[in-house]
């Protein structure tokens, strides 16, 4: 989802908020599922990128697991007050606890190659397009052209933000074809 929004850089998913060593998907420890966020904030401000958290779950809900739990992770003290103040605009007025940690970023695990840009990877033709752009498959996920389609792919993003960012990706008029009318879907 976040890949889709302008002023977003690159997304990665991967495992972070635990102890143990180098984890892996079937091998996570104590760990938590996680994605790592790189934003211009002269473009998208962190407040915005913390409005789309929220509304993107239920910060109510109890997680059944470490692996799936809800959690914020922050890098400075300027995101930990936003964020700690946007948890409390939502408990306020509502007789449910939000369930979704803060908690301070530390290390961050990238995880395997197939788990990154899901929503790209499950479609061959739009991701052997963009591969003509990135051969390599480390520069395709640190690219924001793949962060873009994956999250449009995933049904993110607004109809006036697909339509404008679409034609500037390079890829052919069949490939925005096929996004557009996956993306329409979900409006």
């Amino acid at each position: 989802m976040f890949g889709s929004l302008q002023g977003v850089i690159r997304t990665e998913v991967g495992y972070a908020g635990g102890t143990s060593p180098e984890p892996k998907y079937h091998k996570i420890g104590d760990h938590s599922e996680t994605v790592r966020v790189w934003f211009d904030p002269s473009i998208i401000s962190y407040r915005r990128l913390l409005d789309v958290f929220w509304s993107n779950h239920d910060p109510f809900s109890r997680s059944f697991s470490r692996q799936y739990r809800t959690v914020l992770f922050y890098h400075d003290e300027t995101q930990h007050n936003l964020a700690k103040e946007t948890l409390r605009k939502l408990e306020n007025g509502n007789d449910r606890k939000v369930e979704t940690s803060i908690e301070p970023a530390g290390l961050f695990y990238p995880a395997e190659a197939y788990h990154q840009k899901y929503f790209l990877q499950n479609d061959r033709g739009i991701l052997e397009e963009i591969r003509t752009f990135y051969p390599d498959f480390q520069e395709l996920l640190a690219s924001t052209s793949a962060a873009r389609v994956n999250g449009f792919l995933g049904g993110y993003g607004t109809e006036e933000e697909v339509q404008r960012v679409l034609p500037l990706l390079g890829l052919s008029e069949a490939a925005q074809d096929k996004i557009l009318k996956r993306v329409v879907r979900f409006w």
